[in-house]
């Protein structure tokens, strides 16, 4: 599984789950690059993007992608971290296409 943590994403969550293939915006060199054509370069290469922007959902037409997207409810490391096992169930079950949203401890 190719996962993409969105720029707002804390990089931590990449260093805490080794045994995934996770690569980061700026891994890509796509800092700065816009939602709509992020979605549409990150969809042929990934099979998650784990962001944590809440307007996404709304401001993107998510229904054209195969990429799955998990929203996190914040961008705060230490919550992040607290969260990892929520979302490590998240990614044993994400289908193709299924927005996850994980809500706050």
């Amino acid at each position: 599984m190719n996962v993409l943590l969105d720029e707002c994403t804390p990089r931590a969550l990449k260093r805490r789950l080794p045994h995934l293939k996770i690569h980061t915006v700026q891994d890509m060199g796509w800092s700065g690059v816009k939602n709509g054509k992020l979605l549409a370069l990150a969809d042929p290469q990934f099979d998650v993007f784990i962001t944590t922007d809440k307007n996404l959902r709304y401001q993107q037409n998510l229904a054209r992608l195969k990429l799955a997207i998990v929203l996190l409810p914040t961008n705060r490391v230490n919550v992040v971290i607290a969260l990892i096992p929520k979302i490590e169930e998240a990614l044993k079950t994400i289908r193709s296409g299924d927005f996850i949203e994980i809500a706050m401890p």
